[in-house]
């Protein structure tokens, strides 16, 4: 190399050396250095530039830790290969306008996914967290890939006195969401199976098994939910039904509707139903249905349920019981991996549970909904030409406004500042019953509620 010119900016707040790295990195990238070519000594650099030694060595093991540059014995400091590249015409910028603008937001939403926070035991949450984080540094350690045994042992407790579920806790996997448990859970179903889906259904689950290029069938639900004559000629092998409450239609399976499900599933070896207790937790005119995994006495039921609707939605702990046969598959194939759950938050919802606190949230949860189901049925209740369905359980419900379309009624509530969701919107083809909207009532508190509800009823009733 027969001469270096480098300017360094001894103003700036970007140290000598990273400069004089930066500029002899840039020099050998664009080929103004040749591979092999020979650097400045260390102290031919300094009297040109003007800075220290430690300045010029410390520039220099950059380069060198980078592989810009290598020390040879006795000649100093070379040039190494590096690859040039090609800069290609730059692509032009995407039209923004092609993107659906956003909807502006309103004053009241009636979201399905939200959850009313204001009863959140954080005293308790809070004291637990102290204890589990100063008395147990063992869990800075990685735990067994299902979930700490401690946590599926009382999870499996719970289930067994609350939901009906035989299981023992081996049987158990914990997991960060249902979405995170169901993608692993598809996985171990044979790839050539087809799922059946709910139609109407949850969104999130569509996606889910579309992203996952599983073959589905969308099986229609009725008042007792998945048609199970169109079920047999789909010819599908896996069935994902939500018995407890069906979303959205709010329907809940009965037992007789159940059983024929189950023996669906025994005609074939190789048959599974998926089972998503959605919103079990919440019904508020009889005692909870227990789970249709108890019902099960051959393994052909996969249960999967979830602490965010009952604590909080940033509460990702879900769980998954597998029936034998997939348990072993999914030893063989995730031995090696580890939890998705922080150690600490599993011993936190643990203790929340054995302590009892748990089902007294639930009991003082479940007494607010019922005040807000109250509520609407006051409101909503009275209006003519409407009909309300699926109040008796969950947090969500329908409302139906004869005569109008859907549209109309999307509209009329935006122009009241109001935020609703259509039933056609979790439909996939024909067969949408018109004028209905799905509205969640959970997440708005019960003055809001309130508001929120009465703006509806005078959009509807102005009609």
């Amino acid at each position: 190399m027969t001469g270096f010119t480098a300017k360094l900016d001894f103003q700036s707040r970007v140290p000598l050396y990273e400069q004089l790295y930066r500029l002899i990195a840039a020099e050998i990238q664009n080929g103004h250095i040749a591979e092999d070519e020979t650097l400045p000594s260390k102290r031919n650099l300094c009297a040109c530039l003007g800075v220290s030694l430690s300045t010029v060595e410390t520039a220099y093991g950059l380069l060198m830790a980078e592989g810009y540059i290598r020390s040879i014995p006795r000649s100093g400091y070379r040039a190494c290969h590096v690859a040039q590249l090609e800069a290609k015409p730059k692509p032009p910028d995407p039209v923004l306008s092609s993107s659906p603008p956003s909807s502006p937001g309103c004053q009241y939403s009636f979201s399905t996914s939200d959850v009313d926070t204001s009863v959140f035991p954080y005293a308790s949450w809070a004291k637990i967290t102290k204890e589990v984080v100063y008395q147990n540094p063992e869990l800075l350690q990685r735990g067994p890939c299902q979930g700490d045994e401690s946590l599926r042992s009382s999870l499996c407790n719970f289930l067994r006195q609350y939901r009906g579920v035989s299981a023992t806790p081996e049987q158990i996997i914990i997991g960060a969401g249902v979405e995170y448990l169901l993608d692993l859970l598809l996985q171990l179903i044979e790839p050539q199976h087809t799922i059946a889906l709910e139609n109407p259904g949850y969104h999130t689950t569509y996606r889910t098994v579309v992203n996952n290029g599983r073959h589905f069938k969308m099986i229609p639900v009725d008042e007792k939910g998945m048609c199970l004559d169109v079920l047999t000629e789909s010819n599908a092998d896996v069935a994902y039904v939500t018995p407890s409450h069906q979303f959205p239609m709010g329907v809940t399976m009965p037992v007789g509707r159940r059983m024929e499900l189950l023996q669906w599933a025994d005609r074939r070896p190789d048959r599974y139903i998926i089972e998503d207790d959605y919103d079990s937790e919440f019904r508020y005119t009889s005692r909870p249905i227990p789970a249709m995994q108890g019902l099960d006495k051959n393994g052909r039921v996969i249960y999967i349920g979830t602490f965010s609707r009952s604590i909080a939605p940033s509460i990702r702990i879900a769980y998954l019981v597998l029936p034998p046969a997939l348990l072993a598959q999914y030893r063989q194939r995730f031995w090696y991996s580890s939890s998705t759950v922080s150690r600490f938050e599993q011993q936190v919802l643990r203790r929340f549970m054995d302590q009892g606190l748990y089902s007294r949230h639930l009991r003082r949860v479940g007494n607010l909904y019922r005040h807000k189901v109250s509520a609407i049925l006051q409101i909503l209740g009275g209006m003519k030409n409407a009909s309300i369905q699926g109040l008796e359980a969950g947090l969500h419900f329908l409302l139906t406004v004869k005569g109008q379309s859907e549209d109309t009624l999307i509209r009329l509530a935006k122009e009241a500042d109001v935020r609703v969701h259509g039933l056609s919107e979790y439909y996939h083809g024909d067969g949408c019953p018109p004028s209905t909207l799905v509205l969640g009532y959970a997440g708005l508190e019960e003055d809001a509620l309130t508001e929120a509800a009465l703006r509806l009823r005078t959009a509807y009733e102005n009609l």
